[in-house]
């Protein structure tokens, strides 16, 4: 028997896992939260989501953005689906905000229902509320975005009257509920938040990935465009959206009074405070702006955007050899596998 011709005997004792494996991922893409409409949007509400890297200022945006279309008469709600729950912090002056997921629970252990007034709050002409997700290391934070909006349907959430819906998610992980609004076609359209550096843009560009990967399987959802936070003029978020094709909405200045306000819990989204207009052209740009298909950028078309010095351009991968990897005082054991000579 030659070389050639022995029989994988490993090969044969994965085949029954591997067959389960991938019996396991068609019964995941048969859920029925990886459906994907193809219909036209039919709505008046035009729901938005917003998706960029935690700790980016979606919060701060969308706080201060929501509270000027409120302000110049729109009637908006705000749902924060980022399991940290922050989204309305600095709307409601930095006071939590009871969350879904957890009053959901309390009401059920006391076997009562949840109505609305005890997950939605206003200010500011702003309605919010937080899904919330479970606590650490007990459950999925993706499921309890599903969830969350399974009790979001029986509360009437298709028959409320809004101009506006926001949705914050954070956009880390396109997978699961956070990908939600994308793969279900739950919003018209996405708005991405990032800044000048390469971790918010990797994000952006994974959401935008995303985008493109539901709109080939007939969904709807496209990118409004890029609102540059934390813009400190070095204009590689720009760079990025001309370079995906998405407009930037507003470019929202590094600026000390901004972070002191944002600390503090205070609103500048207001015409009376100094940063007015700019929250105002925002909410104009994002109520006009219509989803576009972007073009996601390869890895090395996304580190292009930035000055090689920055991040480690030409860099050679080297193949490691078996010596690296058995240590340099380890003798390389003989093969237990027996190889039959033809006979």
């Amino acid at each position: 028997m030659s070389l050639d011709t022995v029989p994988d005997l490993r090969a044969d004792a994965r085949r029954p896992a591997l067959a389960e494996q991938a019996e396991a991922l068609r019964k995941e893409a048969a859920e029925p939260t990886l459906e994907v409409p193809t219909a036209e949007p039919t709505s008046k509400t035009q729901i938005i989501a917003i998706y960029g890297k935690g700790g980016i200022g979606k919060s701060f945006t969308l706080a201060n953005l929501s509270h000027m279309m409120a302000e110049q008469g729109k009637r908006v709600l705000l749902i924060g689906c980022d399991p940290k729950s922050d989204t309305t912090s600095l709307l409601f002056g930095g006071k939590a905000c009871p969350t879904i997921i957890e009053t959901s629970t309390r009401k059920k252990l006391a076997g009562e229902e949840v109505g609305v007034g005890d997950v939605c709050f206003k200010r500011g002409g702003v309605f919010a509320m937080e899904l919330g997700g479970p606590e650490v290391g007990r459950g999925c934070g993706g499921r309890g975005i599903i969830h969350g909006f399974e009790l979001l349907e029986k509360l009437g959430f298709h028959d409320w009257d809004f101009d506006y819906v926001l949705l914050d998610f954070l956009g880390d992980v396109v997978c699961g509920g956070f990908g939600l609004p994308i793969a279900r076609d739950m919003a018209q359209k996405v708005i991405l938040v990032g800044s000048n550096d390469l971790q918010s843009l990797y994000v952006a560009n994974n959401v935008c990935s995303a985008v493109e990967y539901f709109r080939k399987m007939g969904g709807n959802v496209g990118v409004a465009g890029l609102v540059v936070n934390k813009d400190d003029g070095s204009g590689e978020a720009q760079a990025f959206a001309k370079a995906v094709d998405i407009p930037v909405l507003a470019s929202i200045p590094q600026d000390d009074d901004l972070r002191k306000k944002s600390a503090n819990y205070q609103i500048v989204g207001t015409d009376a405070s100094r940063w007015g207009g700019l929250f105002a052209a925002l909410g104009e740009n994002v109520a006009a702006a219509p989803p576009v298909h972007p073009t996601a950028l390869s890895q090395d078309g996304l580190l292009a955007l930035f000055d090689g010095k920055d991040t480690g351009a030409g860099v050679v991968l080297e193949p490691a050899t078996d010596a690296d990897m058995r240590g340099k005082d380890a003798a390389p054991k003989a093969s237990l596998e027996v190889i039959y000579d033809d006979a």
